[in-house]
């Protein structure tokens, strides 16, 4: 087995992205094994900057014009795209530092998950870290707990939305746990999760993480919450506007779509996903479980709209 990672990394006017690049390869144990799939969707193109980059032979670029997009989903279909055999996943965002050896550590958990699952899956929110003069700052966590993914309360299933938030909570363990939820911007499997669950480009912002979660584990795709993330992510200010948001700016309204739109037509076709037909075909549920698998499973139940808590109270 090449041993390779295949990083899919899709950017919309981040700044961050060539610290997020430049971080990832310099800490890494084993750059060399490192193939960087990146969606620049910007103003104008990157591709010198990219070239003038040390390891540029292992970058996979493409630019998007902003007017041009149509999203983080599709943005994340279009580097799978990229993807050329590597035996392992590893999506972010491109804001993100890494802790010295951090292929390494991952490549590790994933190999130790291979005795409880055939296709596990390590994916939960990293911990935050700041830029503080110029330099990345972070606290590692102690190791004690695991963040557990689960709908935030805030968000209950109703008749006509089934869009939920999910919120990390801890749980005391020395263990992964098994998990119900992805988060998108740590997502670390085997690569040929590209060819069996496919990004879908005609979801937009809210429900991504919802679909890729289900259509995994009817595929028969195990996710744990790994006890140790060895990645960091900056995190924006909540309800605050950015101009890195995709329906953000007068460019916003240019598109062929807007936002308004790419928003509802997600919502009706994870509504289908989750409640309706299954959406028949590559960005539909899988075969290998049922969604009745998935709601005795994770306590929550799109159909039913139901939704209760399968660690009994443990979570803090």
């Amino acid at each position: 087995m090449n041993q390779h990672i295949f990083i899919s990394l899709a950017s919309y006017l981040d700044p961050m992205l060539f610290f997020t690049l430049n971080d990832a390869f310099s800490k890494a144990t084993r750059p060399e094994l490192l193939r960087f799939a990146v969606v620049d969707q910007n103003r104008s193109s990157q591709r010198e900057q990219i070239a003038a980059l040390p390891f540029a032979h292992q970058v996979r670029y493409l630019f998007v014009d902003i007017q041009d997009t149509l999203g983080v989903s599709w943005a994340r279909n279009q580097a799978f795209s990229l993807y050329d055999g590597e035996q392992f996943l590893l999506q972010i965002d491109s804001h993100m530092c890494f802790e010295p050896g951090w292929d390494e550590s991952l490549r590790r958990q994933h190999a130790q998950l291979l005795a409880r699952s055939a296709k596990p899956i390590l994916s939960t929110y990293p911990y935050r870290f700041d830029m503080v003069d110029g330099k990345p700052q972070y606290t590692p966590p102690e190791g004690k707990t695991v963040l557990v993914l689960r709908p935030h309360p805030d968000t209950p299933l109703t008749a006509s939305e089934v869009v939920l938030r999910f919120l990390a909570k801890h749980l005391f363990t020395d263990q992964p746990v098994a998990g119900c939820h992805i988060a998108a911007g740590f997502v670390f499997c085997c690569g040929n999760f590209i060819e069996e669950v496919p990004y879908d480009p005609y979801l937009y912002f809210h429900g991504e993480e919802q679909s890729l979660a289900v259509r995994a584990y009817t595929r028969g795709w195990d996710i744990f919450h790994p006890l140790h993330v060895p990645l960091y992510h900056l995190y924006k200010a909540a309800n605050t506007p950015h101009e890195t948001h995709h329906w953000h700016g007068d460019v916003a309204s240019q598109r062929a779509f807007t936002g308004t739109y790419l928003t509802a037509r997600a919502a009706s076709r994870l509504n289908r996903l989750l409640c309706g037909d299954g959406l028949p075909g590559a960005y539909g549920l899988g075969t290998v479980r049922t969604m009745e698998q998935f709601a005795a499973f994770s306590g929550i139940n799109y159909r039913l709209r139901q939704i209760s808590d399968p660690f009994n109270g443990q979570l803090c």
